[in-house]
């Protein structure tokens, strides 16, 4: 069994091959399957439950349509990952919530406010979660890219914004997460 695949590879093979044949019992299992773990990555990046729902819904669309460019190298589930991550900043852009960040922040970003390991530590999962989804949505957007994995530049085509915005958005979404937990805690 892959260790990233919520099913083994031979089930997970056979479940594509009939999503293929558009057999809709086999669409519903993979979207059982994968929707809990894409719904949390949809709600991170837009910030409520409801519009996570709407990325979430174009995301599985977007996948049943392109399931064919899927060529079973790597993870199943990053390559969906990467077609939810895209869902959510095509939405972010078409709400315009991305349009002033490259504007307002070329400026080189304050230091980071020192970290406060003892408030984290207290932290659950779900409170620290609910922090990040109530971000200012370009701060949020970023953040959630660079806890991703992706690197300032790629981050920066992805959002239409300079390398140098990238790195301003995330200090300030750290400052601003820090800022959040110090007054929490």
């Amino acid at each position: 069994m892959n260790k990233q695949s919520a099913l083994p590879d031979t089930d997970l093979k056979d479940l594509i091959q009939r999503c293929l044949k558009r057999d809709v019992v086999a669409q519903k299992r993979l979207y059982d399957t994968y929707s809990p773990k894409m719904l949390a990555l949809c709600i991170r990046y837009m910030g409520d439950r409801e519009a996570g729902m709407d990325v979430l819904q174009d995301g599985f669309v977007t996948v049943f349509s392109k399931l064919r460019t899927y060529k079973g190298e790597g993870s199943f589930e990053g390559w969906m990952r990467k077609i939810f991550v895209n869902e959510a900043l095509m939405a972010l852009r078409k709400n315009d919530v991305l349009r002033y960040a490259d504007k307002i922040d070329n400026v080189p970003a304050a230091h980071m406010m020192a970290s406060n390991e003892d408030a984290v530590s207290r932290m659950g999962a779900k409170e620290l979660t609910k922090l990040i989804e109530s971000m200012p949505p370009g701060y949020r957007a970023v953040f959630n890219l660079s806890i991703d994995g992706f690197q300032h530049d790629e981050i920066a085509r992805m959002l239409g914004i300079s390398s140098a915005s990238s790195r301003s958005q995330l200090s300030r979404a750290r400052d601003w997460l820090q800022k959040r937990i110090k007054e929490l805690y």
